[in-house]
């Protein structure tokens, strides 16, 4: 089922229940049940005079292939910040996130399933470099993709970036930037 062994409470040897619908993870000491969750993911499609922002991983799963700029969401963060440091670290280029592309739920890598948002954004500053997870980083034209594309969910969000670009009424369109709440301490 998983490689949990021992409760992360008690630490008493862990046992499989029926339980909630389905075989769990369950500590007959002190009843803490292991619900295994995906992992929370957000990404940009940045873009920029009519060009679009993919990076070339570095990085396993799918090596060498090229994607949107992307990440793991950090516990003190928004997945709309999270997914603007991600663009910084692996681009160089500040992002303006301005809505809502998608949300998908990954399961290219099997050892971690991802619940990914994906979001519209404009370059609004930076220096293309490659960094963090990325081998390269580049601007496309939308006849210029590159056909070995990493996850199932950057095809689908390029997909949705092109018909939108074609579509007259998003020509000219402005959108506002998301804004978030964070909690104060």
């Amino acid at each position: 089922m998983n490689d949990l062994n021992f409760c992360p409470r008690c630490a008493h040897a862990l046992e499989d229940q029926f339980k909630f619908g389905r075989m769990r993870r369950v500590c007959p000491a002190c009843g803490f049940i292991f619900f295994q969750d995906p992992k929370v993911a957000s990404a940009v499609l940045a873009e920029q005079a009519g060009r679009v922002l993919l990076i070339k991983r570095a990085v396993d799963p799918r090596k060498g292939a090229w994607a949107l700029p992307a990440g793991f969401v950090e516990i003190d963060e928004s997945p709309t910040e999270a997914a603007a440091r991600e663009c910084l670290e692996e681009t160089g280029l500040l992002v303006q996130v301005t809505d809502v592309l998608g949300v998908f739920h990954g399961r290219d890598n099997p050892n971690s399933p991802v619940i990914l948002i994906v979001y519209w954004s404009k370059i609004i500053g930076g220096e293309l470099t490659a960094g963090d997870d990325a081998e390269e980083v580049r601007l496309f034209e939308a006849n210029k993709i590159p056909d070995n594309l990493a996850f199932e969910s950057t095809r689908v969000a390029l997909e949705r970036w092109q018909e939108r670009d074609r579509s007259p009424a998003t020509k000219n369109q402005t959108t506002k930037p998301l804004t978030t709440r964070r909690k104060t301490k």
